[in-house]
């Protein structure tokens, strides 16, 4: 019996070849879509899954009310892992953990800048980063230890063993090699090539022990019985103890479950984050799948005149009805299964370009049984949900209307073929409306005034002996005509390191609790460096006006929350120290391009890590960045020259929402394709089907194009109807997305429009060249069979 399944359904696809490819090509690009976005998410859900205590681990997080908000932030003060652990014995292990930074390392004559962070010694034996050399219980026990990745290992010694061998940072310090760690995985937060202890932080004078200065990542273990609700009552106030009242944050701890996916909060309450992407992606995979199943049940259904006959005969010399399900279910699994492997090979040849656009290293999991499990359930399901409705359908046929040529009675009931068409371009069209939505998102944000002018503006971090030779290489820089202006400020242009909600000033509100962002110019000429518009008074500048060590700059959102009529002179105070405020500046961008821009007021204080400069226009670039290396080289010539252009970083600040762009057009282009793949197939059915009809007409004088638009109406009328469901689907569905962001762009109508005539042409096009076709045969050829 199942022999001759096979034979049926094998004779059955090659007699349809046209309409079979159609169905094989959709089903293999929905299939390919489907596993190329599900390796993907499984990807991004693998994200700090990998721990062997990933349920015991947990981020410290500290949340705080400011103006009737409540924020929630990963930052936390130094003493809050030690404390934690010293506290509560249900904390079996703590440890602090910086942000990666770059390190100059060297060892012999290699030198090579590697990032680096420090961490307590528990770090290593909470998380499940293995060492292939040393002992994870004691390698981050000493002052002066380090424990490399294997690349970096490899980088430094080459095939020598690392272990044992002794490296210099920063010229600073000599480091002996502890522990080599295996390089770390893609899909995991943390990124750093070597791993120092925190008590070299603390011996240097680096550990800032004070309650209120949050610029570490602080994570525990908690107890295998531990409460998570229990504890977090517990620990919500070690702030407010520990530094007897002058912190109120309150502390909760976070699991690591969620830390990639669901690490955003709004007013103190979790509201998704990446998770929102991932969704995304599984919504388009299953909708573009489900687009490519539709087509296979409208071109099986629409086939079913010719195959009309074979189940009459089949039922009338005793097949059952659930033996034609079967053979049909069969036919259907068979051309999924073909599907299927020709999508496994687009799958392969598209990796490549889906990993360049996400930068990652994604590959087929062809070793792991899980992946070849969800395959075959991937085959039942779509091979099932295409060939269920013609597979009922057409075992439901009485075979004695059938032998009687009196199908067409049946007519009215392929009413579900139109309901399908409509369903299929309904999610054509949100998807292309999506794609407009989220590509006009981007370019809207691109395109905002960043308030600031990017052109020849570069930066250097710190290192070495920039700092104790900054006026000597900035009198070089300006002196020789490499650049026009350059200031130095505790971080570049297009970061945001630090803020405070300490700031008082005169008529503040008793109990307002406002955060500003703080930045520092220790030199002057910030906004002659930057390009920053002023709008009120005048620059920082040290050498004409040397109290300005305790002078600020405030941006116009800071002046209108100060309050006063004219800040220019007045003093606001922070930490304790007065500051003047000598000018006031335009807000520009410097954290999320995203987001409305905070007040913030830059001060004149010597707190340093990148010096800025702007590059003559009258000089090469290239000229420029040599005559700048010199210079660099000659006051600092223990470390490289790096220079980073503003206008390159500030790009990167679209890194996350660009991706997302670019596979919406890819994806809503293969929407477009697989519908019309359907569409195409089913209007060549349509014109055989009235073949006779239309030769019928032309004896009787119709024109060409009247007989295309008499083949071509039905389908524009399904797909007009389409649009108009889509239309306030997809309105719903991008309003909801675009609410995450501060700075959006406005849902206009064009949008829509757009959307809509793209699909109306489309379709008009692919019905087209059937209807023409049609239109064109000769009426005699046509009537032949009367």
């Amino acid at each position: 019996m199942f022999r001759n399944y096979l034979l049926v359904s094998f004779r059955t696809l090659w007699r349809n070849r046209t309409q079979s490819l159609i169905n094989v090509v959709g089903l293999a690009l929905g299939m390919a879509c489907a596993l190329l976005i599900g390796i993907n998410i499984a990807d991004e859900l693998g994200f700090d899954r990998f721990h062997t205590k990933g349920p015991q681990l947990f981020k410290a997080y500290n949340r705080n009310t400011f103006e009737g908000s409540v924020h929630c932030w990963q930052s936390t003060p130094s003493p809050l892992a030690p404390a934690l652990k010293a506290e509560f014995p249900e904390i079996v292990e703590s440890t602090r953990f910086l942000w990666k930074q770059p390190f100059l390392t060297t060892s012999g004559t290699t030198r090579i800048n590697l990032d680096g962070s420090f961490a307590d010694p528990g770090f290593l034996t909470m998380f499940s980063f293995p060492l292939l050399q040393g002992n994870p219980k004691t390698a981050l026990n000493g002052t002066n230890s380090v424990v490399l990745t294997q690349s970096a290992a490899t980088k430094l010694f080459g095939a020598a063993d690392p272990m044992g061998k002794v490296v210099r940072i920063d010229n600073k310090a000599s480091f002996v090699v502890s522990g080599v760690m295996k390089n770390l995985p893609e899909n995991t937060e943390f990124e750093f090539e070597m791993l120092m202890p925190w008590a070299y932080q603390t011996k240097n004078g680096d550990d800032y022990g004070y309650w209120g200065n949050n610029y570490v990542r602080t994570f525990v273990e908690l107890a295998p019985t531990a409460n998570l609700a229990a504890v977090n009552a517990k620990v919500s106030d070690i702030t407010k103890r520990n530094s007897k009242g002058t912190e109120d944050n309150e502390v909760f701890l976070y699991p690591s479950a969620k830390w990639h996916l669901h690490g955003r909060f709004e007013n103190g309450v979790e509201s998704g984050g990446a998770i929102t992407y991932v969704r995304m992606a599984g919504y388009i995979a299953g909708f573009i799948l489900l687009l490519a199943c539709i087509n296979f049940m409208n071109l099986s259904t629409a086939r079913s005149e010719k195959r009309g006959r074979e189940v009459g005969i089949r039922k009338v010399v005793g097949a059952g009805r659930w033996s034609l399900v079967r053979q049909f279910l069969g036919e259907s699994l068979l051309l999924t299964t073909l599907s299927f492997l020709l999508a496994l090979l687009f799958t392969q040849l598209a990796l490549p370009a889906l990993n360049k656009l996400l930068e990652k290293q994604l590959s087929v999991p062809y070793a792991d049984v899980r992946f070849w499990l969800a395959c075959l359930m991937l085959i039942l399901v779509t091979g099932t949900l295409a060939g269920s409705y013609p597979a009922f359908f057409l075992s439901a046929m009485e075979p004695i209307r059938v032998l009687k040529g009196k199908l067409m009675a049946v007519r009215g009931r392929l009413a579900p073929r139109q309901v399908l068409v409509v369903f299929q371009f309904l999610i054509t069209v949100v998807l292309l409306i999506c794609t407009l939505v989220v590509k006009r998102q981007l370019s809207h944000t691109q395109e905002r005034d960043m308030g600031y002018s990017r052109t020849n503006l570069v930066f250097s971090r710190f290192s070495g002996d920039i700092d104790k030779n900054y006026n000597l290489i900035r009198n070089e820089l300006l002196t020789q005509g490499v650049a026009t202006a350059v200031c130095k400020t505790n971080n570049p242009i297009t970061e945001s390191y630090s803020n405070t909600w300490g700031l008082d000033w005169k008529g503040k509100p008793p109990g307002s609790k406002i955060t500003f962002d703080q930045m520092t110019s220790g030199s002057g000429d910030f906004v002659k460096t930057m390009g920053v518009k002023l709008l009120a008074g005048r620059d920082l500048n040290h050498q004409t006006y040397p109290s300005d060590t305790s002078a600020c700059l405030v941006n116009a959102t800071a002046a209108k929350i100060l309050g006063f009529k004219d800040p220019v002179g007045q003093i606001i105070k922070n930490d304790g120290t007065d500051f003047r405020i000598v000018g006031v500046f335009a807000d520009f961008i410097w954290g999320s391009p995203f987001d409305k821009v905070p007040p913030m007021f830059v001060k004149g204080q010597n707190w340093s890590g990148a010096i800025n400069y702007r590059l003559n226009p009258a000089v090469p670039t290239e000229t420029a960045l040599k005559k700048a290396a010199q210079i660099f080289t000659q006051y600092n010539p223990a470390f490289p020259f790096e220079v980073t252009f503003v206008d390159q970083e500030y790009q990167r600040k679209f890194d996350q929402i660009r991706p997302i762009g670019a596979m919406a057009d890819v994806f809503a282009v293969l929407a477009v394709i697989i519908a019309c793949l359907g569409l195409f197939g089913l209007a060549t059915f349509m014109a055989e089907q009235r073949t006779k009809e239309i030769g019928v007409r032309k004896v009787l004088g119709a024109s060409v194009p009247s007989v295309v638009a008499l083949l071509s109406k039905d389908f524009l009328k399904l797909v007009v109807v389409a649009i108009l469901l889509a239309v306030p689907l997809a309105w719903w569905g991008m309003n909801e997305w675009l609410s995450t962001y501060s700075y959006r762009v406005v849902l206009d109508g064009w949008i829509f429009l757009s959307a809509g005539l793209l699909a109306i042409v489309v379709a008009l096009f692919t019905v087209s060249y059937q209807s023409f076709r049609a239109a064109l045969t000769d009426p005699v050829d046509a009537l032949r069979g009367e």
